[in-house]
């Protein structure tokens, strides 16, 4: 009896990380000490004064349904960068490294290495280095086509520059920055929502249009952070609007948000179309918005500008007001 008698094919798995070693290479900057293959990985956080390091782990979670039907694997990568990191920056943090971890039912290292290449995109957008992973082939655990991906994010920033909401007062303004899509948050409803991928979406096949990676904010939001006092940031994931927004503040605040102020995305429109109410999407999805800035109502027009400048889409979308009923949507 040999392992492969049982399921695993250590063969395939020595192939994949060939296949991977080179994309994660082009993501190594000279603070990686070494390379893929040791035990574990060594990074040099030289150069900081009172350097705090931030973590941050995440999913992709059932989109990952849609990248197997799709036969689609190259974004689901750059989602799980992009959930991490995302994540990280809301507190003003630097992305300095990320691990992944691929789980299967058989592994086949092409479709590896495809995820992977997403991760490696996904860390190269973010300026991070992609220092180590697992790949877990699990035979009867999970069936046979199907992978899971979680990864792992750290990011520094000095003490004296972490944004966590503490300044915010009434009266400041927040502004959304554009997604792309849904993101990967709100997929198991889509999921009961949609059924045939191949349907014309916009002069796409609508799983396409679903796969769209989510975008990773961190080339347009390191710059603001150098430039402006950003006072709390909010990722716009799971639990939408309602959830997340509200974890930026410190005090009892509420978000004060006009609906009309951007451009809700027309797949959102096509979901809601589907029997979803407008309360539920908005504590579901990101609805056009992925990430949101609080800040000086006099800084605002500026960071608009900024952020247009920089090929990226925001709107002041509402302000802060004091009272803690969290989130009005009006």
């Amino acid at each position: 009896m040999k392992y492969k008698d049982a399921g695993v094919n250590i063969e395939e798995g020595y192939r994949a990380v060939s296949l991977i070693k080179d994309m994660a290479r082009k993501t190594y900057s000279s603070r990686v000490l070494n390379g893929i293959g040791s035990f574990a990985a060594l990074y040099d956080i030289g150069g900081y004064k009172n350097p705090v390091l931030v973590s941050g782990t995440d999913g992709v979670g059932t989109k990952l349904e849609i990248a197997f039907k799709m036969k689609k694997y190259d974004t689901v990568g750059i989602d799980c960068v992009a959930m991490c990191v995302n994540d990280i920056l809301c507190h003003g943090a630097r992305p300095l490294f990320f691990l992944d971890y691929l789980a299967c039912g058989k592994l086949d290292a092409e479709v590896a290495a495809q995820i992977v290449s997403g991760v490696a995109k996904g860390c190269e957008i973010a300026g991070c280095s992609l220092i180590g992973g697992e790949t877990a082939e699990m035979p009867g655990f999970y069936k046979e086509g199907d992978y899971d991906i979680a990864g792992f994010a750290v990011g520094i920033v000095e003490r004296d520059r972490i944004i966590d909401g503490s300044k915010i007062t009434e009266g400041d303004v927040l502004i959304g920055i554009e997604s792309s899509g849904p993101h990967s948050n709100g997929y198991s409803l889509i999921r009961r929502i949609i059924k045939n991928l191949d349907a014309e979406f916009e002069g796409n096949k609508i799983g396409e249009v679903l796969l769209t990676p989510t975008t990773i904010y961190v080339p347009y939001v390191l710059p603001l952070i150098e430039k402006y006092e950003i006072k709390g940031m909010a990722h716009i994931t799971g639990g939408g609007f309602y959830e997340n927004i509200p974890r930026m503040f410190k005090e009892n605040f509420t978000a004060v948000i006009d609906k009309n102020s951007f451009k809700i995305p027309k797949i959102f429109e096509y979901i809601m179309d589907s029997g979803v109410e407008e309360r539920e999407m908005f504590n579901t999805f990101n609805m056009g918005i992925g990430f949101v800035l609080c800040v000086d109502k006099g800084l605002a027009k500026n960071i608009v500008e900024d952020l247009e400048g920089m090929g990226k889409g925001a709107y002041i979308i509402g302000h802060v007001e004091r009272g803690g009923d969290g989130v009005c949507i009006k």
